[in-house]
């Protein structure tokens, strides 16, 4: 068993960028508040839970897995070519509020004021970045085989009032983790397999919740450098690779060639899928931990709130005082920012870059452009208070699809991975929306969900075009299932599978 300290990665600044991203979805979630409910089901991605944990503590799968190929030159053995594997995950850290009592003791509290602030307890985190292996890419395979340490600790910090009076103290814990990182390397069909697992291995028996997520890794993903050797792309592969990169099997993790665009020397696997070379978005200022929102509807969201829910969000966590605090300095220019720009696909910048045959500048640096709308505005009020997607209808294969019908679903546009999981199923239309440019648009929510009805009450629907349903006679048995009232209006929605407009 090797204890390693956790160390920093040399020139990923820009990977390290998106890994963050990675790491830190989910961590705290708008409004960012302690007492939000969403926010006591946090730690979405990526978390391997103890291998010890009892059936009631819900704790997650404790392993993954993922392959990747390589491109390896002849004679690469003899010129030390290899690659470099690191692992980063959170560490949860539980930070407890203590009062003060006048016998001297001290006993927990969920809140304490402290010189007129409040100071919550909560689960915090700590980031963890270890290099388990460099693996030689030797064309006649091999192995390593590494169990990593994590230490647990306590530290404790004085709470004082304005006069300098103890009045309480945080004592923040963290339980010893330990993570085994397993690699092999063969041969197939010209490029050599990589494969990477990592598994928590807690030697604890985690009986609830709360003790499972204590001993979990948390947002895991891997980084991987080649030296002397390039990565292939898994979801482009050439096709010579093809066949290859067909038999690689992913598992809770999913490989993407990371760094700057053309590279081949650096891969993400991520417990999110990406794709190849992800950026961060040129206009975000910085995290917001909620990736599935757009920063300038979440940034607009966090001014509305009042200075007491302010308050609290600063005093549940350091990263969301970090944020309440940004948005309440921004100017009106850094909003403008966040609002992005146009730009025109098929303009001359993107079909010169089409043409090129030399490397061409990238696309972002190119004006927008100017869009004639022939004196019509974008947007005419006049013409969408004519639209009613409580009442509007699409006809699909001859039958009238409107707010309440049954229709089962056959996802073909693939935009979202979840469409795999859609294919078959039943769903109930709860809105027929149409966009300013002329495409309808089908909002849905499943039967068969447990959580359809607090979906609706939210008003988080999903979306397919009409040729992607199939109506559901009205004789169908599903329909008298369906009976209930569904002439409540739909809240606006905040999630979407596609944004119609």
């Amino acid at each position: 068993m090797t204890p390693l300290t956790p160390t920093a990665p040399v020139g990923l600044d820009h990977v390290r960028a998106i890994a963050d991203a990675v790491l830190y979805e989910g961590y705290l979630l708008y409004p960012y508040r302690a007492g939000s409910h969403k926010n006591q089901s946090r730690w979405q991605f990526g978390v391997l839970g103890p291998p010890g944990a009892a059936p009631g503590s819900f704790a997650e799968d404790p392993g993954m897995a993922m392959q990747v190929l390589l491109t390896v030159p002849d004679g690469v053995s003899a010129v030390g070519a290899e690659v470099t594997v690191r692992l980063r995950f959170l560490q949860l850290q539980v930070r407890e509020v203590q009062r003060l009592d006048e016998d001297g003791g001290h006993t927990p509290v969920g809140r304490l004021d402290v010189a007129g602030v409040p100071v919550l307890s909560w689960d915090e985190a700590v980031e963890c970045e270890l290099d388990p292996a460099t693996v030689p890419l030797d064309r006649r395979g091999g192995s390593t085989d590494e169990l990593l340490t994590v230490p647990g600790g306590e530290e404790t910090e004085p709470l004082t009032d304005e006069h300098g009076v103890t009045v309480g103290r945080v004592v923040r814990r963290r339980e010893p983790l330990a993570a085994r990182v397993r690699t092999s390397t063969t041969w197939d069909d010209g490029f050599l397999r990589l494969s990477v697992s990592v598994d928590n291995e807690h030697t604890g028996t985690a009986t609830d919740k709360d003790t499972a997520i204590r001993a979990s890794l948390i947002g895991t993903h891997l980084l991987l450098q080649a030296h002397g050797a390039g990565f292939v792309s898994l979801r482009e592969p050439s096709d010579e690779a093809a066949p290859a990169a067909a038999r690689c099997e992913q598992r809770g993790c999913w490989p993407v060639l990371a760094g700057a665009k053309g590279s081949t020397d650096t891969v993400l696997g991520a417990p999110i899928i990406l794709y190849d070379h992800p950026e961060i978005a040129e206009q975000s200022p910085g995290a917001l931990f909620d990736s599935t929102e757009i920063d300038e509807i979440l940034t607009l969201r966090v001014m509305t709130m009042t200075e007491e829910e302010k308050a609290e969000a600063r005093a549940t966590d350091p990263r969301a005082r970090e944020i309440i605090d940004r948005c309440d300095t921004m100017s009106a220019d850094d909003l403008q920012r966040l609002h992005g720009l146009l730009r025109d696909p098929h303009g001359p910048a993107a079909r010169a870059a089409a043409t090129a045959t030399a490397p061409v500048a990238d696309l972002r640096d190119a004006e927008p452009a100017a869009f004639d709308t022939g004196g019509v505005p974008w947007w005419d009020p006049a013409a969408d208070a004519a639209v009613s997607p409580e009442s509007d209808v699409v006809v699909i294969e001859g039958v009238p699809v409107t707010k309440g019908s049954l229709v089962r679903v056959h996802p073909s546009r693939r935009a979202d991975a979840q469409d795999l999981f859609f294919a078959g199923q039943v769903a109930r239309v709860t809105a027929v929306l149409s966009d300013v440019d002329g495409g309808v648009h089908v909002a849905l929510v499943l039967v068969d969900d447990p959580a359809a009805e607090m979906h609706d009450w939210y008003g988080r629907y999903f979306y397919f075009a009409p040729d992607e349903l199939q109506p559901l006679p009205a004789g169908d048995p599903r329909q008298a299932d369906e009976s209930r009232d569904t002439t409540d209006s739909p809240r606006q929605p905040e999630h979407r599978k596609e944004n119609p407009s």
